[in-house]
C-alpha cells in the first residue's frame, strides 16, 4: 500500500427519494460544523422560501444552465420534474484542491450517472422507513400539488430498485438526524481504513 495515498479525501454522494430528508441531514451537518466541503448543485427550479442561493442550490436561468452544459462545466445533469439539476465540476475540483472530504446531494438518477463517471465516490442511499411515512413527509412539506405528490411517490418506488448501485444504505427516521449523521461519520471512518483507498479523478 502506498502510505502517501492512504488518507485520500472522499467524495460522498448522498441520494434517495424526494422527501426522504437529504436537505435536513446536510443542514444539520453544517450546523454541527462537521469538516466537510458541501458541494452546491445547480438547478433551474425556483427556490423555496427557506432556501438560499449559493448555499442550498445555485438557482440559474435555463439559458445559464444550458451554457454550462455546452461548455462541459457540469459533471452530470438531469431533468427532474420539468427542471434541470447539475453538478458543477468546479465544486468538486475545489473540494479536492482543499484536501477535504466532500459531500454531494443528488437525486437517484444523478447518482446513477455519477457512478459511471466517478466510480470511486462513496454512494449512500437514504431510505424512508416506509412509503406511507414518505407520503406523510411530502404532504407535510405542502410544496406539491396532488398530481405532483402522486408522481413523486411513484418515482420513489422506482428509485428503490436502484439500491444495488449504492455502497451503503441508511434508514431515515424522522427526528433522528443525529443517528443518520453518526452513521455517515462511521462510513467515513470505515472508508479511511481501506487497504486500497478510493482515489477521485475528474
Amino acid at each position: 500500500m502506498n502510505l502517501s495515498t492512504a488518507q485520500n479525501n472522499l467524495l460522498i454522494v448522498l441520494s434517495g427519494p424526494s422527501g426522504v430528508g437529504k436537505d435536513a441531514v446536510l443542514k444539520k451537518m453544517k450546523e454541527l460544523e462537521l469538516p466537510f466541503h458541501y458541494i452546491v448543485t445547480a438547478t433551474t427550479r425556483h427556490g423555496r422560501v427557506t432556501e438560499t442561493h449559493g448555499v442550498d442550490y445555485y438557482f440559474l436561468s435555463k439559458d445559464k444552465f444550458q451554457s454550462m452544459r455546452e461548455k462541459g462545466e457540469l459533471i452530470e445533469w438531469a431533468e427532474v420534474y420539468g427542471n434541470y439539476y447539475g453538478v458543477p465540476k468546479e465544486q468538486i475540483s475545489r473540494a479536492l484542491s482543499r484536501r477535504k472530504d466532500a459531500i454531494l446531494k443528488v437525486d437517484v438518477q444523478g447518482a446513477a450517472t455519477l457512478k459511471k463517471t466517478l466510480p470511486q465516490a462513496v454512494f449512500i442511499f437514504l431510505m424512508p422507513p416506509s412509503m406511507e411515512e414518505l407520503e406523510r413527509r411530502l404532504k407535510q412539506r405542502s410544496s406539491e400539488s396532488q398530481a405532483d405528490l402522486a408522481l413523486r411517490l411513484e418515482k420513489a418506488r422506482e428509485e428503490m430498485k436502484s439500491l444495488p448501485l449504492f455502497d451503503y444504505v441508511i434508514t431515515s427516521h424522522q427526528n433522528r438526524l443525529d443517528d443518520i449523521i453518526f452513521r455517515i461519520q462511521a462510513i467515513v471512518v470505515a472508508e479511511k481504513c481501506r487497504v486500497n483507498p478510493r482515489i477521485i479523478k475528474l
